[in-house]
C-alpha cells in the first residue's frame, strides 16, 4: 500500500488545525511546538496542493478542499485510534471528575434541577460546572476554547463539520393568560388575540419574534406592551396583569404561577422548538465526554 510518502502525523495535525482553527492551539492539542505545528501545516498545503487554511480575524477559516477532507480523514483516524490504542471503561459510580456544560435559559430551568438528581444517584463524585450562553453561536465559540465539554442550546448557526449535535429537547408554543382574565372563559380567537397586549421574549432586544413572523404571513400585526429577555419571568407578568404571551410549553408549567394561568393553542401556527446537545468533534470519542452525552440524553428523553 502506497500513500505517496504522506506522513500520518500530518493528518492528525490536519485533523487539530480543523479542531482549532488556530495553530497554537492545534499544537498544543497534538502536543508539538507551534514552529512544528507551521510546518506541518507548510507541507500539508504542499501535498495537497492548496492553502487549505486562510487566516482571518476570527482565526484559520477553511478552504473548500479542507472542509472535504474534514470528515474522511476524521472518521480514519478514530478507527486507527479505536483499532490501535484500547481506552479503559468510564465507570460513573467510581468517576470523580467536573464536566463543564454550557447551558441557555430554558435548559438551565427545566432539565438542570433533575438531571442534577439523577447525576447525584448515578455518579456521586461527579460534579458539574455550568456555563451560561448567550446567542446560538456563543456556544460554538466556547466549544472551540475548550471552556465548556458540552452545551444545549439551538442548533448553531455554522457547524463546519467541527461541532457536532443531536436534538434533545422538545417542546410546543402555548398562549398564556391569567386565570382571571376574560380570555380565560371566552377562548383565545385570533379576533381577541390581536385585540390584547403582548409580552415578547427576546434576549437581543428585537421587537419581532417567531409570533410576529408567523402572523406577517398573514398580513396580521399584534400589539407589543412589553419586550424582555428573560422568558421565565413572563409567566409572573401575565398572571398579574391583563397582557398575554406565547411561550414554550414548559416555562408555563415550571413557573411557580402555573396555577393561575390558563393556556390555549396559539391562533397561529408556530413551529415545534428544538433544543440540541452540542458538542466539539475533539471529544467525540472520549470515553467520559461519550457517557456524559448519552447520560444528558436519556434524561431528556425521560421529561
Amino acid at each position: 500500500m502506497d500513500f505517496h510518502g504522506i506522513d500520518l502525523n500530518l493528518l492528525v495535525a490536519f485533523d487539530a488545525l480543523m479542531n482549532e482553527r488556530n495553530v497554537t492551539r492545534a499544537a498544543t492539542q497534538v502536543g508539538v511546538s507551534q514552529p512544528a505545528m507551521s510546518a506541518a501545516l507548510s507541507r500539508l498545503r504542499k501535498f495537497f496542493g492548496d492553502p487549505l487554511f486562510l487566516r482571518s480575524a476570527d482565526g484559520l477559516l477553511p478552504t473548500a478542499r479542507a472542509r472535504d477532507l474534514s470528515e474522511p480523514i476524521a472518521h480514519a483516524l478514530r478507527q486507527i485510534e479505536s483499532t490501535l490504542v484500547e481506552k479503559p471503561p468510564f465507570v460513573p459510580e467510581k468517576a470523580s471528575l467536573t464536566f463543564k456544560l454550557g447551558l441557555s435559559d430554558y435548559p438551565a430551568f427545566v432539565l438542570l434541577p433533575s438531571l442534577l438528581q439523577a447525576l447525584a444517584r448515578k455518579a456521586p463524585s461527579v460534579s458539574l460546572n455550568v456555563h451560561a450562553f448567550n446567542g446560538r453561536d456563543h456556544a460554538v465559540d466556547l466549544l472551540d476554547a475548550g471552556a465548556i465539554d458540552a452545551a444545549i442550546g439551538v442548533p448553531p448557526t455554522h457547524a463546519d463539520g467541527r461541532i457536532l449535535t443531536r436534538p434533545v429537547l422538545r417542546d410546543e408554543f402555548v398562549t398564556i393568560v391569567a386565570n382571571e382574565h376574560p380570555a380565560a372563559k371566552r377562548g383565545m380567537s385570533m379576533k381577541h388575540y390581536l385585540e390584547l397586549p403582548h409580552v415578547l421574549v427576546s434576549p437581543e432586544g428585537e421587537q419581532y419574534g417567531i409570533v410576529d413572523q408567523a402572523l406577517a404571513q398573514q398580513g396580521k400585526k399584534r400589539k407589543l406592551a412589553l419586550t424582555l429577555p428573560q422568558m421565565f419571568a413572563v409567566p409572573a407578568i401575565v398572571a398579574q396583569t391583563s397582557m398575554t404571551a406565547t411561550v414554550m410549553k414548559r416555562v408555563a408549567l415550571h413557573s411557580p404561577v402555573d396555577r393561575r394561568l390558563v393556556l390555549f393553542p396559539p391562533p397561529v401556527a408556530l413551529p415545534e422548538i428544538v433544543f440540541d446537545l452540542i458538542w466539539h468533534r475533539r471529544s467525540d470519542s472520549h470515553p467520559a465526554q461519550l457517557w456524559f452525552r448519552g447520560f444528558i440524553a436519556e434524561h431528556a428523553a425521560s421529561l
